[in-house]
């Protein structure tokens, strides 16, 4: 006999997995007191009958609802393509009707990340993927080319590409200033639902509804990059809105950045030494704001608080240096570090930052 999917639990991961795309194993069994185990036989009946679909592995692994439809296009990496005309030419008419605001969205982070290739991937093809099912809108790019994080590697002198990601993630980073701003990745990232891009041996992801962040290493080496973005057909999110997040009062500019500081650790290596906290300094005089996010950083070293909230404020008094989501432990060595400077910074009660733009959703330390 072919046993099947209850109804209830099969209703129920149908109808709760476009919002609970990564915890959605976790609410079964909260929801119907079963185990893990019988949560992921679900799933993969669910997989197999065509109804869902998943994507990365163990802490990272998501599954969504299957495509309503999916349509693959390559174009050569020529002089005279450019994204504008592909988007409104080969993409566009792709994607379902949609609020002007996903719209927007799917017009700046497709033609963002497609301008990347054509300008940095030194390869000689793309080829994008556009899909949609009956929640979210899927756009996958990928390229033959050098691969991202190697490039930034050998242009900024790195060792590791783990380093590359951390630069990418503070925004304005670019090997070719002359003609970009280093703003396309950064505000793609956090404008769209879901980010991912990957290459070599390394993948970076960013979850906008929970302001998560991941860095993967992949068992096989990807050639060239891949980006994928998912957009919510029900988002509320703007691109403005997400703009003026990163932008002083006085100014349009992107002038603030936040950074998740957990990136910085590698594996169980906690952030202690000074030579840690230059390399998260590293590029922060290109911003009036910095914001150091201290989600999942359960400590940090005297000498790396220190070097940041003592040392670097002192040299650049004119970059605002806040943190947010510090533990009692993080935040009792960061103001021991401030000492008599405290006072020099913003009262803690006005230490506020929407990390999460389009939510009701706010952080402060």
């Amino acid at each position: 006999m072919v046993e099947f999917v209850p109804y209830p639990i099969r209703d129920f991961i149908l109808k709760e997995l476009p919002e609970h795309p990564r915890d959605i194993s976790s609410l079964v069994r909260r929801s119907f007191g079963i185990s893990r185990q019988s949560v992921n036989y679900h799933l993969k009946r669910l997989e197999c009958e065509g109804l869902i679909r998943s994507e990365g592995k163990t802490k990272g692994k998501r599954y969504y609802l299957r495509s309503l439809s999916k349509k693959t296009i390559v174009c050569p990496i020529k002089p005279e393509y450019d994204e504008d005309s592909v988007w409104h030419e080969q993409i566009k008419k792709l994607l379902p009707e949609m609020p002007s605001n996903v719209n927007e969205i799917c017009y700046y982070g497709f033609t963002e990340m497609f301008n990347n290739v054509l300008d940095h991937s030194e390869g000689t093809e793309v080829r994008v993927m556009v899909e949609f099912d009956k929640t979210s809108i899927h756009m996958t790019i990928i390229d033959n080319g050098v691969g991202i994080f190697d490039k930034i590697s050998k242009a900024l002198g790195l060792n590791d590409p783990h380093l590359a990601i951390l630069e990418l993630a503070k925004g304005k980073l670019t090997t070719d200033p002359d003609n970009h701003t280093g703003e396309g990745i950064f505000f793609t990232s956090r404008v769209c639902d879901e980010f991912t891009i990957a290459s070599s041996n390394t993948r970076f992801l960013h979850f906008a509804p929970d302001n998560d962040w991941l860095i993967e290493d992949e068992k096989e080496t990807i050639k060239g990059t891949c980006v994928m973005l998912t957009i919510n057909l029900d988002t509320h999110r703007t691109l403005s809105e997400v703009f003026d997040k990163y932008a002083t009062p006085d100014s349009y500019s992107f002038d603030k950045t936040h950074i998740p500081v957990k990136l910085y650790r590698y594996g169980d290596t906690n952030l202690v030494s000074r030579s840690q906290a230059k390399r998260l300094l590293s590029r922060f005089n290109e911003f009036q704001e910095v914001f150091l996010d201290f989600a999942e950083v359960t400590t940090i070293g005297r000498a790396f608080a220190d070097q940041v909230f003592r040392v670097f404020r002192k040299k650049n008094p004119n970059i605002k240096i806040i943190w947010v989501n510090a533990n009692l432990k993080v935040e009792r060595i960061i103001k021991n570090a401030l000492k008599g400077e405290l006072s020099e910074q913003q009262p803690e009660d006005q230490l506020k930052f929407d990390l999460n733009p389009g939510s009701d959703t706010q952080s402060n330390n």
